[in-house]
């Protein structure tokens, strides 16, 4: 008999390419992957995994039963689903990841209406990157992930996921308040060519956005100071070491000492729901996009809010 946890470790050897990728990737030890692999090998009668350089590759048995272990993962998740949707209620566990600023400004709001409206349902927030939230999805580890994409860098979602856009959330350039430029109505990016930046870590998507897309514009970006947290690089802004790219989705209050003003060519970033194909059939699931849904509508709607009082010809509230 075939054994389910032996060959999801098949397909995650097959999936990121090496014993030691597919370990990382499913929170064990190369040595349990191992272990599990010659189990396997013992069941299936056959060699799956051969030498390869430092490495390994997958046999012509090994790659046979990595693509039936991708359909029969596929079609447990799909009994969950099912099961799960006979019982016709939110319950058990819902594990969720989300990038930082969606966990503050998001998930307050749609974990409390999922608190109050199906007290037997337990979600489990887990912060992280998009990329690695979709990787977690797609591997079964999360049920549910909030990612994002750039108005001009569009999100590539595996196969076998669904998404369901969320909000546009809208982003200005954060500076010190005695910037030349902290008084004007609207700037451009290019206006800040010659000044130093503060972004977010190297390897993070939004980095990676901001370079291609002051890049794209002809500049080379100065990055001076980096950090995961908007609320850091506010502070960094606010004693004078650099500007920044502020989404308004989780960043209020801004410190004194920070003038925040609109980009005259708006850039935005589309907010996501994503989840594997067909496990919107299961309550939990379908009860989480609800809520993440409706606290986005809230959100967009104090935004619409703030920008109806913002005075004119100065920086806009900073409650974004």
């Amino acid at each position: 008999m075939l054994n389910i946890d032996r060959l999801r470790v098949l397909h995650a050897i097959s999936q990121h390419g090496s014993v030691s990728a597919a370990a990382g990737a499913l929170h064990v030890t190369t040595s349990a992957v191992s272990q599990q692999m010659a189990k396997l090998e013992r069941e299936a009668g056959q060699r799956l995994l051969a030498k390869n350089g430092r490495g390994v590759r997958l046999t012509d048995a090994g790659r046979l039963l990595s693509e039936h272990a991708g359909r029969i993962l596929a079609q447990v998740e799909l009994a969950h689903a099912d099961l799960e949707a006979q019982h016709g209620r939110a319950v058990g566990e819902l594990l969720v990841g989300a990038f930082a600023t969606a966990a503050r400004g998001l998930f307050p709001r749609a974990l409390a209406a999922l608190r109050a409206g199906h007290p037997r349902l337990e979600p489990r927030l887990r912060e992280m990157e998009p990329q690695d939230a979709l990787r977690e999805l797609d591997r079964g580890a999360l049920d549910l992930a909030v990612v994002l994409d750039w108005y001009n860098r569009p999100l590539a979602v595996p196969g076998g996921l669904s998404r369901q856009a969320l909000l546009d959330d809208v982003a200005d350039v954060a500076m010190p308040d005695d910037h030349p430029l902290a008084r004007r109505d609207r700037v451009d990016l290019e206006d800040f060519a010659d000044d130093p930046w503060v972004s977010w870590p190297p390897g993070a998507v939004c980095h990676e956005w901001l370079l291609f897309t002051l890049r794209g514009r002809g500049i080379e970006p100065r990055v001076t100071h980096t950090a995961a947290e908007h609320h850091t690089q506010l502070a960094l802004i606010a004693a004078g070491l650099g500007v920044a790219v502020a989404p308004r989705l989780g960043r209020a209050p801004v410190p004194a000492g920070v003038a925040v003003v609109p980009v005259r060519r708006t850039i935005t970033r589309r907010l996501y729901a994503v989840w594997r194909a067909g496990d919107d059939r299961r309550p939990s699931v379908a009860a989480a996009v609800g809520a993440l849904r409706a606290a986005a509508r809230s959100v967009a709607q104090d935004q619409e809010a703030i920008d109806a009082t913002a005075p004119v010809g100065g920086p806009p509230d900073a409650a974004g």
